[in-house]
């Protein structure tokens, strides 16, 4: 299968209340044979500030963001979800993606009214990720690449320090492109250098074949980093599935404890074992491609430890239901915002066949078919994108429902829950940068004054 490696530029940290200012794609063979590259960038989305910082880093410019010559966001999104059928069958590959870019992109097939929100993983696609495989080479073959550090002397794994630190000179850092080329360089570091790691790590971007080893029981070793701090790794074996959801597995840890010990345990203690710090039982994602390794030389206590849970099905079963329970959602908590539901229900078949109508339809038709959709989050998520791109087409009521909308987006006073760019927090992030003289007065003084102008289209 050829590798699809991209990257994301985006105008925050936030994935479901950013947006992708740039996508950028080199698909190449699996010897990393490059075969075609794409570099596109779209205009800001009318409901969306962008954090100053994100600005500053990715030396995006305010006459960028509303550049007429660029795609709209929503034309971006049909772009990029093109290239995800035309490239198939495919493993979509980069730099901590799968934490980040992956979720980005899901929130804006989502938000874009596109019927795959998954489409990296739909039409024989995969995904894989290269932050990962590096903490995976770094327990198993140091030896493989130089190691980086930060400011501070502490080990760094991020890409600007990882790839100079492997003779990759040219690396144009924070520019999505430039990380492409550097993800990779490193990628392919390790399958030269380390080629039976890096085939064993890349058959887990099969969500199927990490299950397949999982379900023998077998002692498997996992490598994981929390934190700041090192890539460690676990000897333990699989313990089940969470209640209702086969991605994720429950992980044994073999060194932690006798399981024998928790086989008639209470579900208050079986909890504790899936919830404590150190974790007794972790959580692996199936579809995630896990750092999941075959252990060489497992001891004869590892494989006695594993041979208890292979044969406690309903321990199995307890433990997934603990897992499950991690999950339940607070029936009294307010209503999420509509970008939060993103893993709710599936679509129906009949919204589907209506949303692959609206990709393709006129404004007029559009709305028609926002109001026709059974599913409420798109209906919500439709009104929006006809009042961002046909305002002609809204009342005069749902005009002023849409400015107020905006400004309490915007005004929206900071706390923890606030996951967006408010104006109290793009003021906050321009005293830092300047504090910090992290940019030029007058490159800040371009952003302040541009997101001033921005929000003053909804007062």
């Amino acid at each position: 299968m050829d590798f699809i490696f991209y990257d994301l530029e985006t105008t925050g940290l936030s994935h479901a209340f950013d947006q992708p200012l740039q996508f950028a794609a080199i698909r190449t063979d699996e010897n990393f044979v490059e075969k075609e590259r794409v570099n596109i960038r779209c205009q800001l989305a009318p409901h969306i500030l962008p954090s100053p910082q994100a600005l500053v880093v990715t030396g995006v410019t305010p006459e960028q963001l509303i550049d007429p010559s660029l795609p709209s966001l929503l034309e971006f999104a049909q772009q990029v979800a093109a290239l995800t059928e035309k490239w198939a069958p495919a493993i979509w590959v980069g730099y901590n993606t799968i934490q980040f870019d992956e979720e980005v992109l899901r929130q804006m097939f989502y938000q874009n009214l596109l019927p795959n929100v998954f489409a990296t993983q739909f039409n024989g696609n995969t995904r894989f990720d290269i932050l990962p495989a590096v903490y995976a080479t770094y327990v198993r073959d140091p030896g493989c690449l130089a190691w980086s550090t930060d400011d501070t002397d502490r080990r760094s794994f991020k890409l600007d320090r990882l790839a100079p630190a492997n003779r990759f000179i040219a690396h144009n850092a924070h520019d999505a492109l430039g990380d492409v080329e550097a993800t990779i360089h490193i990628a392919r570091l390790i399958a030269t250098r380390s080629p039976v790691l890096w085939t064993e790590l890349l058959d887990n971007a099969h969500k199927a074949r990490v299950q397949a080893k999982l379900e023998s029981f077998r002692p498997y070793e996992i490598v994981t980093r929390f934190g700041g701090g090192e890539p460690q790794s676990y000897v333990g074996c699989f313990c089940g599935y969470s209640q209702g959801n086969n991605a994720q597995a429950a992980f044994f840890d073999l060194d932690a404890l006798d399981p024998a010990e928790l086989l008639n345990a209470s579900d208050d203690a079986l909890f504790a074992a899936v919830d404590a710090t150190p974790k007794i039982i972790r959580s692996v994602s199936t579809n995630k491609a896990p750092a999941l390794l075959e252990l060489l030389e497992p001891s004869e206590e590892q494989l006695r430890r594993a041979a208890t849970v292979a044969e406690a099905p309903e321990f199995r079963r307890r433990v997934g239901a603990a897992m499950a329970a991690r999950f339940v959602e607070d029936p009294d908590a307010p209503p999420k915002p509509v970008e939060r539901q993103i893993y709710g229900e599936f679509y129906s078949n009949a919204d589907k066949q209506l949303l692959q109508e609206f990709q393709h339809a006129p404004w007029p038709r559009r709305q028609e078919i926002v109001a026709s959709l059974s599913d409420t989050r798109l209906r919500q998520l439709g009104r929006r994108l006809v009042a961002f791109y046909s305002p002609e087409l809204l009342t005069a009521e749902e005009t002023v429902l849409f400015n107020s909308y905006l400004r309490e987006k915007w005004s929206t006073p900071d706390a923890p829950e606030t996951d967006w760019m408010t104006l109290e927090k793009a003021q906050a992030a321009l005293d830092d940068l300047r504090a910090a003289d992290s940019a030029e007065p007058p490159e800040l003084k371009a952003i302040a004054s541009f997101l001033d102008e921005w929000m003053a289209r909804g007062r």
